[in-house]
């Protein structure tokens, strides 16, 4: 297996953006947010842009930690191996968001993978680029920490989800999640996820989402063609979960 450094070598050949944070639109980015200072920006510059195919992976867990992903363009579907092998989809992200996180600063390596749901493009900062700006930013630092708490604090909710909703809640919530933080295109959840996918998040069975989905669908509460699922009444939905309160990921 390719190691993490070599793909990321062989995608920065790839790389066509040159795109500067400065001129980014992705305003809720963590970079673009500090972009008014003068480290933050200066040292922008050194950042590579790494062009991904849908389906490329680029990060691999167990893979030396090198440094952060901003995702500049695209969808991303970021996971780690459980039990027995089986795929567990910790999160899916979007443009302005940060893969790689887990490991910055704190491990020697990956402890997630990171595939690109469709053509993606992404900015590239290494360790070592980011542990100086962080020494030397105040501000920068504190945003990153704030960033920090609210990805365990999603984190935590999650884990409370698995253990306290049913299959079906748990099911219902992913939906509400994936179309949350992709939203809808023509009456459809803007992200085509396979059902195992869906269930990956979930913590179930393929089967399981199969067969929830289609009583739901008989139950008026989402459509579905193909890949592509719809919710017609969102406020309807989450009303099946409305006594968890989880509506911390986004």
């Amino acid at each position: 297996m390719q190691s993490n450094i070599e793909n990321i070598q062989k995608m920065r050949k790839k790389s066509m953006s040159g795109i500067s944070c400065n001129t980014c639109e992705n305003v809720k980015c963590l970079m673009k947010k500090n972009i008014t200072s003068k480290l933050v920006l200066d040292f922008s510059y050194e950042k590579t842009d790494i062009n991904c195919k849908k389906g490329q992976q680029f990060i691999m867990e167990g893979a030396p930690v090198n440094g952060l992903f901003f995702i500049l363009k695209g969808k991303v579907k970021v996971f780690r191996t459980g039990i027995n092998g089986r795929e567990q989809i910790v999160r899916f992200a979007k443009e302005g968001e940060i893969i790689g996180h887990r490991g910055f600063g704190t491990e020697e390596y990956y402890s997630i993978s990171a595939i690109a749901l469709e053509n993606t493009t992404l900015c590239y900062f290494s360790k070592n680029l980011l542990q100086h700006a962080l020494k030397e930013d105040a501000s920068f630092t504190y945003d990153l920490m704030l960033f920090y708490a609210n990805e365990l604090n999603k984190s935590e909710a999650k884990v409370k989800s698995i253990s306290q909703m049913t299959v079906r809640e748990r099911v219902i919530d992913t939906l509400l999640y994936v179309n949350r933080k992709f939203g809808q295109l023509n009456g459809y959840i803007n992200l085509q996820l396979s059902r195992k996918e869906y269930a990956d998040y979930a913590g179930t069975t393929e089967e399981q989402v199969i067969r929830i989905l289609s009583v739901l669908k008989k139950e008026n509460l989402v459509i579905a063609k193909g890949k592509r699922i719809g919710i017609p009444d969102v406020k309807v939905l989450k009303r099946e979960i409305s006594e968890h309160n989880f509506y911390l990921d986004t």
